[in-house]
């Protein structure tokens, strides 16, 4: 069964920051591309970062690059989500993704900016 269990979200003060953590299970993590999805409420889902399996190759959004950095530790089964100098646009629901078969992604944890 695959899993992906995202975690770290909440209300944070604009300029803040905050870390996500998606822990996965059901798939051989270390072999697949992982990255985090986001939805703002009234638009589409849309691609925030990218972690590649070979190299740790990375792709980011222009909207968060220089802001946000992810990661993974390959034997802990989780990638992270950095993310710095939040803005209120950065409020949106994040969603763990893997690429494992066509791709999953997690329930989602909330992310709140706002004074």
């Amino acid at each position: 069964q695959v899993q992906l269990v995202e975690s770290g979200g909440g209300l944070v003060q604009p300029g803040g920051s905050l870390r996500l953590s998606c822990a996965a299970s059901g798939f051989t993590f270390s072999s697949q591309t992982m990255g985090w999805y986001r939805q703002a409420r009234g638009k589409e889902r849309e691609l925030v970062a990218l972690i590649l399996s070979i190299l740790g190759i990375t792709k980011y959004a222009d909207s968060v690059k220089g802001r946000f950095t992810i990661s993974r530790d390959n034997a802990k089964n989780t990638v992270y989500l950095h993310m710095n100098s939040l803005q209120p646009d950065d409020t949106a629901v994040y969603y763990c993704y893997s690429s494992f078969h066509q791709g999953y992604w997690g329930q989602g944890t909330q992310v709140t900016v706002s004074s």
